[in-house]
């Protein structure tokens, strides 16, 4: 197992986090809106190969918080189009996303099987 790998992976995804978390504390930004932000942030970042280096150094740090699910769209994005031309700035999102946007429907309809839904008191 690469210790400093994880070491790595835990130091960014968790400033990732912490940045996420100041925004919550000191702004008046709702939760939704810091979401969107960090998947734009993610976006903007792998478009102008900016994020890459970040994902090569701390791995899974940087691809699991919502700025690498950013990073993923904009890496189908450039491959979709490298292939197809234009019509690859509409498909290549969601090729890039699939497995993971498959997976949050999976987990997320059999999160649904297991818990029991209602208010909270």
């Amino acid at each position: 197992m690469d210790w400093w790998m994880l070491l790595k992976a835990f130091a960014v995804g968790g400033g990732i986090c912490v940045v996420g978390q100041l925004l919550i504390d000191y702004t008046k930004l709702t939760p939704a809106r810091i979401l969107v932000s960090f998947v734009v942030l993610g976006v903007v970042l792998g478009g102008l190969g900016v994020y890459r280096p970040l994902v090569e150094f701390a791995g899974c740090g940087a691809t699991v918080p919502l700025t690498g699910f950013g990073y993923t769209l904009a890496m189908g994005v450039q491959e979709a189009v490298a292939e197809k031309g234009a019509l690859g700035i509409l498909t290549g999102p969601l090729t890039g996303a699939a497995g993971g946007i498959a997976a949050a429907v999976v987990f997320g309809f059999a999160g649904s099987l297991v818990a029991k839904s209602g208010d909270k008191a």
